[in-house]
């Protein structure tokens, strides 16, 4: 039901998104890798941890070990249930929700990590990797105090969900979240076209370096 729906909000939408072309960039400018992976219904950002400022990004301090950090992003009760019924999915498509954040800490390549998953990497300029950092790290509400509002363990490997400031709904989906965060780095996403994973992945093939394709979801 949840597919359907998303697919009729893609055709009525797709038509009035303008998708841009590749941006024009200097010959050989200092970069920061990360990379695009989908897990079937939805995809994540792999970060470098180093790359990333402690000063935005609070959530260090819980994974002080990992050489990367996975961010995914969707509705805070359909993203923590393992088995969601038609109730959730309904209410996750149909009305503004809560969010979260979901983080994963892991050291392994990136491949070896997801070896059953498609993953792009992208090469940015820093000054584009800086936007989409502060623009990830402004998601994560925090409470009177400045502190992240963790929720509890994650859903495999090191991970853990934290309170997010933003709404989850029909038009902001988990892979249009994605989707915002990389044009907000000056990538050509149309943010309407990644309603589904498969949107969104076909978008960054354009420009972004097949690492794996995926195998099984």
């Amino acid at each position: 039901m949840l597919s359907g729906i998303l697919v009729l909000a893609a055709l009525a939408s797709a038509c009035s998104a303008a998708v841009k072309d590749p941006p024009v960039r200097s010959a050989n400018p200092p970069t920061k890798t990360i990379y695009l992976v989908s897990h079937g219904w939805h995809a994540g950002i792999v970060l470098y941890r180093a790359d990333l400022g402690a000063r935005d990004w609070l959530v260090l301090e819980d994974f002080p070990d990992s050489r990367y950090l996975e961010v995914g992003w969707g509705d805070r009760d359909f993203y923590r249930t393992p088995d969601p019924g038609i109730g959730l999915i309904a209410k996750a498509a149909l009305l503004p929700t809560t969010s979260v954040l979901h983080i994963v800490g892991f050291t392994s390549p990136v491949t070896a990590y997801f070896p059953n998953s498609e993953i792009i990497r992208i090469k940015l300029p820093t000054d584009d990797f800086r936007r989409l950092s502060r623009k990830i790290a402004g998601s994560f509400a925090k409470d009177e105090t400045g502190k992240l509002q963790p929720l509890g363990s994650g859903i495999y490997g090191n991970s853990r969900f934290y309170l997010s400031n933003e709404r989850y709904h029909l038009f902001n989906t988990c892979n249009v979240w994605v989707a915002r965060m990389l044009g907000n780095a000056g990538l050509p996403f149309s943010p309407m076209r990644a309603i589904r994973v498969e949107g969104l992945m076909s978008q960054a093939r354009r420009f972004g370096t097949a690492m794996q394709s995926g195998r099984a979801h």
